[in-house]
């Protein structure tokens, strides 16, 4: 019952025999080492009233997936569980989710899908979140397939090709203009769709989910996240298709964290291969610490900080000081990564004085580099940002980050390949996409800025980053070292008896990890040890849903007579519900319904009392004493009543999760099929169930009983549990009225003010209950129709207040208030119909569709020319932002104030229709006029070498700028040619055409 849903599709779980079973026959559970064995769990969400066509003997079965046919690929290796499970899954044809660690080998199962696509003449789509991505995938697969295709903003290579590779936008965009591409699709693979939860993308990949033809299936690759079953019973609803998740924790390699306090000497062991915490150690350590460093703890600690990793070369900083140790120990290639662009060139600056590669090295290097800058013109390959890098590739240090030249991006992710660069200075991006593993990690810093404020790195961003330690078949362990950054405090509060319980005991502290590094470190004040801890060995994080409605997708859904997507398509089923338990209502016989409704409403004040009674008997101090094996207990799941039970096990979940209550529980025989989800077996005249042990959570337990069973010492027999069962129907035969039930007062000895007041007003309304006159009455039929009447009418309630409530309602609300948007702006007609602004709008989705749709209409573009037209348009596109005072010349001031007033009116225009819009934030957010300098310049022909001169912005996000303004620009071309505005679509080419020009647009090293 743990971690599961009431109104969820039904699971079919199947685990590895090493690990315990959803429903365990036994109250024991094994323990193991994390990520000591290869193994793996598979779920599966099924819709209901689905029945597989697959043969079994084949293919196994939806909670048994097996492949005993030939396979569409071979491998020169051997499969590891998780591999197999999910080329089971897709074998027989069904959606995958596939969640496991950097480096375990997702990349295997989507390749199988394209060698299946092949084998079977289908054609399959492969997305990744990002172009450069696409483009590394690109080659990649190439070199494995033959027919591969690539399409983003910036390329189309091969667009009739089997395989396409192709960013999540372009395949949204097929899906909204109906694509015939799509009617030869079996396969779309999804990669990295933990990407799903960023702010301003993720809502691209849920259309797309949700919008992909029924016919096709879909692979998600995922890092490891924590609501994996969650995520897959989303898409077996908007689907009504299985979909598997196999997820494993298994790592290839295992990590070892240690942390280095800045300004300190020493490493510290956090976390050993088995990801246990070294108490033993830190105990030894801690007299060492009193003794050695009580006077630098008065004083608030040695200096050192963050002055003490800057960019001297002296050898002295914390950086070079790792990096030297690392090299001096072989722990190389290291992966450095920083949260800042300039702090990774600064740190790799630093380094002057280390040199990794040997002679015959660095003449690779340089042929490399050599042949790489043959792309670029000759005047490009003289930029400072160039010409600095090659005496850096050659001692085998290099710097990875969004800003860089993409040309020298490519080069160095191919030096690391080839392990050539032995040192890597990067930002988390890195972390993203092809495997480009180290032996060693290194964090400069465990907080970042993520665009609010300064925060602990989280624990899925960890997992991602850290994954990249360890390379599998070539390190026995990878190793991760953790900066960290704060002001250190010697005087160790648990030391002196002021470290409260709650934050944990010696476990949480650094352990050394070896003799010649003595100096003891611990966290007093930001960073503390459970924030370490958290980050460490904390939960995946969790797949959240970014989905925001946006003009461009009402639009395109408009325009495709489907208005009504949101009101229609996304609401449940809940108002079809509300109608079924109405009619129930009025077809109950409600005869001598005033006195049963007196009755009926002392037993409801009853159970609303003891629900709030044992809401804080619950409390584990209370009720853990009581819960022997061998209590009967109430279990009650929201609406979903399991009846008695009998108490096998209570087991604390690790972390301080709390409590978990193995119960027997009367099982309906379809639970025992296929380990489906467990169900209770309903208390019917010859109903047959079985007794099973469900793990139960202490909040689902509603009555404690009093009285206890004998419960036999081997419960995986059935006829024990059967055993057991009897023994339980005896008793509630033997007692009508029903089971005896603990009194907290008298029974538990609880002497809680609160408590004792509600067992005393239980008690009085008992008094009642027992006087009244239906509670000896025979007519049992009666009470029980009006009982499930009052049920019913309780039940329609809480669905008429889910409805108002809910968050598909809301979308309802903002559906019809950016429909007013749309029609006070001329998109769409009072019918609903899409007008000709909004069928510019449609072809729009890289700048504010509205705004720029405006400038269109309102004749801004028609004033100017092809230069200030791209300059404009670069307002539309997000980057960086400048620290500098923008100064625009004359031919640009002007059409900037008209794109600022045009969007002030917008942001007016949607404050009126009711929608949040703050409209100085909207202005500010919408119109980003930074480059607007540096486009017009490249546009009239300007050099690449002046015109980075002209700004702060790094040089690789200028290029990364022009490209999606080169692409946007397109859009702007096909959204006039759709109007029958040919100047304008003429006048969009020709900034088009302006910016395709040497380093700005020069081919990918991957293409």
């Amino acid at each position: 019952m743990e971690n599961e849903k009431k109104e969820s599709p039904s699971l079919g779980k199947r685990r590895e025999p090493e690990l315990p079973v959803t429903v365990p026959d036994t109250a024991s559970k094994p323990k193991r080492a994390r990520s000591a064995e290869r193994t793996c769990v598979h779920e599966v969400a099924v819709p209901s009233g689905y029945v597989s066509s697959k043969d079994s003997e084949l293919n196994g079965t939806l909670s048994n997936p097996l492949h005993k046919g030939p396979m569409a690929k071979s491998y020169p290796f051997t499969l590891d569980p998780f591999q197999q499970v999910s080329i089971a899954c897709l074998e027989r044809n069904e959606s995958v989710l596939v969640s496991a660690h950097t480096s375990a080998g997702k990349t295997a199962v989507a390749e199988y899908a394209i060698a299946m696509s092949f084998r079977d003449r289908q054609r399959v789509i492969y997305t990744s979140p990002l172009k450069a991505l696409s483009n590394q995938k690109y080659r990649e697969l190439s070199q494995e397939f033959t027919d591969v295709g690539l399409m983003t903003g910036d390329v189309t290579l091969s667009p009739n090709a089997t395989c396409l590779v192709m960013t999540t936008e372009i395949l949204r965009g097929m899906l909204y203009r109906g694509s015939e591409v799509l009617k030869e699709v079996a396969w779309v693979i999804f990669d990295e769709i933990h990407y799903m939860k960023d702010r301003e993308r993720g809502v691209v990949w849920e259309e797309s989910i949700i919008f992909l033809p029924p016919a096709i299936k879909m692979v998600f690759l995922s890092a490891t996240m924590s609501n994996a079953t969650e995520f897959a019973e989303w898409i077996c609803n908007i689907h009504k298709q299985p979909c598997h998740v196999v997820y494993t924790d298994f790592r290839p390699t295992p990590l070892q964290h240690y942390a280095f306090p800045i300004g300190g000497s020493g490493l510290y062991l956090v976390v050993d291969e088995n990801e246990q915490f070294r108490e033993d150690n830190f105990l030894k350590l801690h007299d060492t610490f009193v003794k050695q460093n009580l006077a630098d703890g008065r004083r608030g600690g040695k200096s050192g900080g963050r002055g003490g990793r800057g960019g001297n070369t002296s050898g002295g900083s914390d950086i070079y000081k790792i990096v030297k140790m690392i090299m001096e120990r072989k722990f190389q290639p290291v992966i450095i990564f920083s949260f800042s662009r300039r702090e990774c060139e600064q740190h790799a600056m630093s380094m002057s004085k280390l040199d990794f590669n040997t002679p015959e090295e660095k003449e690779t290097v340089e042929q490399v580099f050599r042949n790489a800058m043959l792309c670029l013109n000759e005047e490009d390959r003289c930029l400072p940002a160039i010409e600095l890098m090659l005496p850096l590739l050659q001692r085998g240090i290099a710097v990875h980050h969004s800003g860089l030249l993409p040309v020298i991006k490519e080069l160095v992710e191919l030096l690391f390949q080839e392990g050539l660069v032995k040192a890597l200075f990067a930002t988390e991006t890195f972390a993203m996409g092809l495997n480009m593993p180290a032996k060693t990690v290194v964090f400069t810093a465990v907080k970042k800025w993520d665009g609010d404020s300064h925060r602990y790195i989280g624990s899925g961003e960890y997992i991602q980053m850290s994954g990249r330690a360890g390379r599998r078949g070539k390190d026995e362990r990878g190793i991760c070292i953790i900066m960290i950054d704060e002001q250190v405090n010697a005087l160790l509060a648990a030391t002196t008896g002021h470290y409260s319980c709650n934050r944990g005991t010696a476990t949480e502290a650094l352990i050394t990890m070896s003799a010649g590094f003595s100096l003891p470190w611990c966290i007093v004040n930001r960073m503390e040890m459970n924030n370490l801890k958290d980050m460490v060995l904390g939960k995946p994080a969790p797949l959240v849903s970014t989905f925001r409605l946006s003009y461009y997708s009402i639009l395109n859904l408009m325009s495709r007579a489907e208005g009504q997507f949101t009101a229609e398509h996304a609401l449940p089923d809940i108002e079809k519900k509300v109608s079924k338990l109405e009619q129930e209502v009025n077809l109950l016989d409600a005869s001598g319904e005033a006195e049963v409704s007196e009755y009926h409403k002392l037993k409801l004040e009853i159970a609303q009392l003891e629900k709030k009674m044992m809401a804080k008997i619950i409390r584990p101090e209370i009720i853990l004493y009581f819960l022997v094996p061998g209590r009967l207990v109430k279990i009650r799941e929201g609406g979903t009543d399991w009846g008695w039970g009998v108490v096998v096990n209570v087991v604390k979940k690790p972390s301080g999760g709390g409590y978990i209550v193995d119960t027997l529980l009367h099982c309906s025989p379809c639970s025992t099929e296929n380990n489906s989800r467990p169900k209770p077996c309903p208390p019917r005249p010859g109903e047959k169930g079985e007794m099973h042990v469900v793990p139960v959570q202490l909040p689902l337990i509603s009555t404690l009983g009093k009285l206890r069973v004998s419960i036999p010492s081997d419960l995986r027999p059935l006829e024990a549990r059967q055993s057991v069962l009897l023994a339980v129907q005896e008793l509630v035969n033997r007692f009508p009225g029903g089971l005896p039930k603990l009194n907290p007062v008298k029974d538990m000895d609880v002497r809680d003010s609160e408590i004792v007041e509600l067992v005393n007003q239980i008690e009085e309304i008992e008094k009642k209950m027992f006087a009244h006159p239906m509670h000896k009455r025979q007519d049992v039929d009666q009470i029980k129709c009006f009982e499930r009447k009052a049920e019913v009418n309780h039940e329609i309630q809480q669905l008429r207040t889910k409805m108002r409530d809910s968050q598909l309602q809301k979308f309802r609300e903002e559906l019809k208030n950016r429909s007013r948007v749309l029609k006070k702006l001329g998109h769409i007609d009072g019918d609903g119909v899409v007008q000709l602004k909004g069928r510019a709008a449609c072809l729009v989705d890289t700048g504010d569709e509205l705004l720029v749709t405006e400038l269109m209409f309102n004749g801004t573009f028609n004033d100017l020319d092809h230069h200030q037209v791209a300059a404009l348009a670069s307002c539309f596109i997000p980057g960086d932002k400048s620290n500098e005072q923008i100064q625009l010349r004359t031919e640009l001031a002007r059409p900037l104030q008209q794109l600022q007033d045009s969007a002030r009116r917008i942001a007016e225009i949607q404050h009126e229709c009711k929608l949040d819009i703050n409209v100085d934030e909207y202005v500010e957010s919408t119109v980003r006029p930074y480059l607007m300098d540096v486009i017009y310049s490249w546009s009239k022909g300007v050099n690449f070498a002046d015109i980075i001169q002209m700004t702060d912005i790094f040089e690789g996000s200028i290029i990364r700028s022009a490209r999606r303004l080169d692409e946007f620009l397109n859009q702007l071309r096909a959204a006039a040619n759709a109007v029958g505005e040919a100047d304008l679509e003429k006048k969009f080419a020709a900034a088009s055409e302006s910016l395709r020009r040497g380093i700005m647009f020069a081919n990918s090293l991957y293409l």
